[in-house]
């Protein structure tokens, strides 16, 4: 099911091309409204400008396009949720801890091994869904300890080729099974 807010945004009376060349408003009942319209082009009919197209993102939440990634050389996930998620021309991979995927044992104690350990398996799951490391356009690290900082960008540096991915890194009250570092990631496809 494909959805965009029309109303809300105040979308403007958009012209049709082709056959239909009128004008018409884009509404529909409950103040939502959605144009698709194959082979077709939409245009803004504002001001003097009329050569600049109208295009509106649909977004799907059909079940059928989300496909979940399962690789059984990371670590599975410790509760309800995949390891990750393919949707949309992107990969959604989940918090990853440094666990030794035979084991679920994590790596060893230290925020090296285990940081170390987390781009490892996030690797394997990166790969499981058709990217890799240099696809990584957002990542969100979680540390149990803020002043392993510095230990976590030298480790996380070799894996990420320029241009780096956005990021953003939080220091956490508690990771799971007290994790000392967690990394997520969106890769695109």
């Amino acid at each position: 099911m494909a959805w965009c807010a029309a109303r809300s945004f105040n979308v403007p009376a958009l012209e049709m091309g082709g056959a239909l060349g009128v004008r018409r408003p884009l509404a529909a009942a409950g103040g939502l409204g959605c144009a698709s319209l194959a082979g077709s082009t939409l245009w803004r009919s504002s001001s003097a400008n009329r050569s600049t197209p109208f295009a509106c993102l649909g977004i799907s939440t059909d079940a059928r396009i989300k496909e979940a990634v399962k690789t059984d050389k990371a670590p599975a996930a410790l509760g309800p949720y995949s390891q990750g998620i393919k949707a949309n021309n992107f990969l959604y991979v989940s918090g990853v801890l440094g666990l030794i995927p035979e084991t679920g044992k994590f790596v060893s104690e230290n925020v090296e091994d285990q940081t170390e350990q987390v781009l490892k398996n996030m690797g394997e799951i990166l790969k499981a869904g058709g990217a890799s490391y240099s696809s990584v356009v957002k990542t969100t690290i979680m540390l149990a300890d803020l002043k392993d900082f510095k230990k976590v960008n030298e480790i996380y540096a070799k894996y990420f080729p320029s241009p780096a991915p956005a990021r953003s890194t939080y220091q956490v009250a508690a990771l799971p099974l007290d994790a000392k570092i967690e990394i997520e990631c969106i890769a695109a496809l």
